[in-house]
């Protein structure tokens, strides 16, 4: 990749938690990093001046950037230390060696124990995390310790071993942290009870716990028994603030691919996430273009093929957003809840991110494609029946009631003409009187564009809700337009877009770029509107106080308002002031008229 393109990636990275990915030119990850802003620390490598030689040698390698988005530091902690020790970069150290994140293992065995280790035995035991700090780990345990009594001995507390009397109680037993299972003297359904509970807060499941204690907590209370009270109330607290694991890493979730998907009219974009034993190993972003309006469904179950195929996967089972097609081999999940659903939340917000970052660097290099696509979009999404390429938009402004005018805007493209944008003083309308004045200006705009025979728009914004509307399309018959320019209105408070003759309006997504372009239109064409009306207030109040002086002309008060900029100061100027501006005669009536008295 050329610094060019390399540039054009910087600008366009998303100011998003994750782990951006370096490659040099012959594809190979050099470097790999975790960042709370991805753009502010990928950007910090191109800007800076490196004191380490490393460093320096590093950024002149970086052909390429690649990133993974996800919701916290935590998940990108955890996921930078997945993909170094999967792909060992050179310029990663610290990370490369086999220590691995803390987890907290329920071991599977009668009675079983709770305790924290930092290696994965498949033994069937049930493994927690992992957890980015031993301390919380330790914390963790303490308060499990603190509100379940659980066997810390490594005993094989086999039935017929505890019916032989073949161990004694220890010294937890006496210190009341253990109920001593090893004499029998805890039956193993009430221990499974408490590795129940452990299993729901370890998961950040404290409903049943928290009910649990607080009613201890009353019990203690009503008893005078405050110390104690106090103790469950802190129990509770630390229970009640306590994060869940991270879901960036499930130990149940092994050797899976993830598969997502977001397209527009011409392309489609598919997220592909690679799960080896619980861990994010890979993400890649594959762009497609369409070529015969082909759906998601199709798109996807090609894109699949083509991602297996290239990345060499064996994984029997994928994570999709909704059924597909790839072959009897293969077990196709569509998770609606839970850590699955999550990793394919993870997967399409990574797709979306990546469309994005798409669109802002075609909007750098290839703008006409960047229009063609928000045209195509546009004609889709207000259903017309050709592209939106010329759009006019109107807006009155009579602020007070005074001085009439409106404001037309034009976009060509989905861009601001302003060469083409008009000001309108309305000229029929007797007071402020927004139907009316709306029809005047729409009549004088197409009446005018077609005796000059120049271009009709293919849409118009009216900003206004139904009667505006009416009023226009009023205009638009007496000049036998209508149907032959679609008209919509929208509204300002919920943003609802008018048709002719349909009651009913339409909703367009929030963050949709189509209704971004229309709203920006319409800000354009009342902040236009506006400016004209000031300066034709300004204008009426400055001639109103200087006109009514006999013999004083346009000329004058102009030469008087570039020197002195105001009335206030011509009404309080000296006279010999005003004699070196407009002369004896003319600077006489102009003092005389203030100075009467």
């Amino acid at each position: 990749m050329s610094k060019t393109n390399l540039d054009i990636q910087l600008k366009t990275i998303p100011e998003s938690a994750g782990v951006y990915q370096y490659y040099d030119k012959e594809g190979n990850i050099i470097y790999v990093g975790k960042a709370k802003n991805l753009k502010k620390r990928v950007s910090s490598y191109f800007t800076k001046t490196h004191d380490s030689g490393k460093t320096r040698v590093l950024v002149k390698r970086i052909a390429d950037i690649k990133f993974i988005v996800v919701e916290t530091e935590t998940d990108a902690l955890l996921l930078e230390n997945n993909l170094i020790k999967k792909h060992k970069p050179r310029y990663n150290v610290l990370l490369k060696d086999d220590k691995s994140y803390p987890w907290i293992c329920i071991k599977k065995e009668r009675f079983p124990r709770v305790f924290p280790t930092r290696r994965l035995i498949k033994d069937g035991s049930e493994y927690f995390g992992p957890y980015t700090s031993m301390k919380t780990v330790h914390t963790l345990l303490d308060l499990i310790k603190g509100l379940y009594q659980l066997r810390t001995c490594n005993y094989d507390l086999a039935e017929d071993k505890i019916e032989d009397g073949k161990y004694k109680v220890c010294l937890e037993y006496h210190l009341g942290n253990c109920q001593g299972p090893c004499e029998g003297y805890q039956t193993e359904e009430d221990y499974q009870e408490n590795i129940k509970a452990i299993r729901e807060i370890i998961k950040g499941n404290f409903k049943d716990s928290l009910g649990q204690f607080k009613q201890q907590m009353k019990d203690y209370a009503e008893k005078m028994q405050f110390e104690d009270a106090q103790r469950i109330k802190e129990k509770i607290e630390v229970l009640e603030n306590y994060q869940a694991k991270s879901t960036i890493i499930n130990p149940r979730i092994s050797n899976v691919d993830v598969f997502s998907i977001v397209s527009d009219e011409s392309f489609g974009y598919v997220n592909f996430l690679q799960i080896s034993y619980g861990s994010i190993i890979r993400s890649h972003t594959l762009e497609i273009k369409k070529k015969l309006d082909e759906t998601d469904k199709e798109l996807l179950e090609l894109a699949i093929v083509e991602i297996r195929e290239r990345f060499n996967s064996k994984s029997k089972e994928i994570y999709v957003p909704f059924k597909v097609n790839i072959g009897e081999e293969i077990k196709v999940t569509v998770p609606q809840l839970g850590d699955k659903k999550h990793i394919l939340d993870l997967s399409l917000r990574n797709a979306k991110y990546y469309r994005m970052e798409r669109f802002k660097q075609i909007k750098i290099t290839d703008p006409d494609r960047h229009a063609n696509r928000i045209m195509a979009q546009m004609k889709a999404d207000l259903r017309l029946s050709e592209e939106p390429r010329h759009i006019e938009c109107f807006d009155n402004s009579n602020i007070q009631g005074t001085n009439p005018v409106a404001a037309c805007v034009v976009f060509k493209n989905g861009k601001p003409s302003k060469k083409d944008y008009r000001h309108f003083n309305i000229k029929t309308v007797e007071g402020p009187d927004d139907f009316a004045s709306m029809e005047e200006v729409v009549f004088r705009r197409y009446k005018r564009l077609l005796e000059e025979e120049q271009p009709l728009p293919q849409l118009i914004i009216i900003d206004g809700g139904k009667g505006q509307l009416s009023s226009a399309l009023k205009s638009l018959d007496l000049l036998g337009l209508r149907g032959k320019i679609a008209i919509i209105g929208i509204a300002k408070r919920l943003e609802e877009l008018f048709y002719p003759n349909d009651p009913i309006p339409l909703y367009l997504d929030k963050k949709s770029e189509t209704l971004k372009i229309i709203q920006q239109l319409r800000n354009e064409a009342h902040r236009f509107g506006i400016e004209h009306h000031r300066n034709r207030r300004s204008k009426n109040a400055l001639n109103s106080a200087l006109d009514t002086i006999p013999g004083i002309g346009e000329k004058t008060i102009v030469e008087l308002l570039k020197k002195f900029k105001s009335t206030k100061r011509i009404a309080n100027a000296k006279l010999d002031e005003l004699e070196e501006v407009v002369g004896v005669s003319r600077a006489s009536k102009i003092y005389n008229h203030y100075h009467k008295e």
